[in-house]
């Protein structure tokens, strides 16, 4: 997104309107050992049975597994992975520096109809050798994917293009919500929600259950896909996506409209009018 030769904007500006820094333009990622592979695909499988657990917790139980590692060393996975437990304390995710947090807006809001609340989160996702992220959009009323994306590093830049792909897909909600994490509260995220006058709406701290749909979400992306169907690479876990989300989404019965596909849902709703 970021344009090196651009005739008006320089590097830094550019990097200041997307909300990411200039070091992290001009970072070039190492690729991960296998051993630390091994960790951290140990800490995902394991965080999404438990994810309250802490790094305390985690580094207890990997120690109990016969590694030998340090709760800093977890710490440092639990960063790169975006994991945080979801526990009552004082940050729940952190916003990058300058960045605008809003309040929680859902708290008592009856949400009965489609495209009044969207919810959105990252999360890790394992393939046999490295791993992406995973970022995707969510109806609240219907629990429709509205849109996802996978990248390869946690910046900005395809957390917005997911957003703008929603909109001009579905149209735009009257919320969005998210937790405090870097890449919602950047500029070039949060301008998207403006501009299109969507009410943003953000997790207080210690509130894991604000934004617990999209939790649910990736509980059943791990368990009924990832874990059954391990990806090579990443075009392997595009497609295994591609195909989840197409039969998540007009398939599976969703308890919130009535235990039926959001297709045939859509179907009643139009007939009905």
């Amino acid at each position: 997104m970021v344009e090196p030769n651009h005739l008006k904007f320089s590097i830094k500006s550019q990097c200041n309107l997307l909300g990411i820094s200039r070091s992290g333009y001009y970072y070039t990622p190492c690729p991960v050992d296998e051993a630390t592979l091994v960790l951290m695909n140990l800490i995902d499988l394991q965080y999404t049975k438990t994810p309250y657990y802490g790094t305390r917790r985690m580094c207890d139980y990997l120690k109990n597994l016969g590694f030998k590692v340090d709760r800093k060393r977890v710490r440092r996975l639990y960063k790169l992975m975006g994991l945080v437990a979801i526990y009552p304390k004082k940050w729940l995710s952190k916003p990058g520096e300058d960045h605008k947090i809003y309040p929680y807006l859902l708290k008592g809001l009856d949400i009965n109809r489609p495209n009044m609340v969207w919810e959105s989160d990252i999360t890790y996702l394992r393939m046999e050798h490295g791993f992406m992220y995973l970022v995707a959009i969510i109806d609240v009323y219907s629990r429709y994917v509205v849109a996802w994306s996978i990248s390869n590093t946690l910046t900005v830049g395809f957390c917005v293009e997911t957003l703008k792909r929603a909109i001009s897909i579905h149209g735009k909600p009257e919320y969005f919500n998210t937790d405090q994490g870097a890449q919602f509260t950047s500029n070039a995220f949060t301008g998207v929600l403006l501009n299109n006058q969507i009410n943003i709406s953000m997790d207080g701290k210690g509130r894991y259950l604000d934004n617990i749909f999209v939790e649910r979400l990736w509980r059943s992306v791990k368990y009924e896909y990832l874990y059954l169907n391990l990806p090579k690479d990443g075009v392997e876990l595009y497609h295994g996506l591609d195909e989840y989300f197409t039969s998540y989404n007009l398939e599976r019965p969703h308890q919130t409209i009535g235990m039926v596909p959001y297709k045939k849902y859509i179907e009643h709703v139009s007939e009905a009018a």
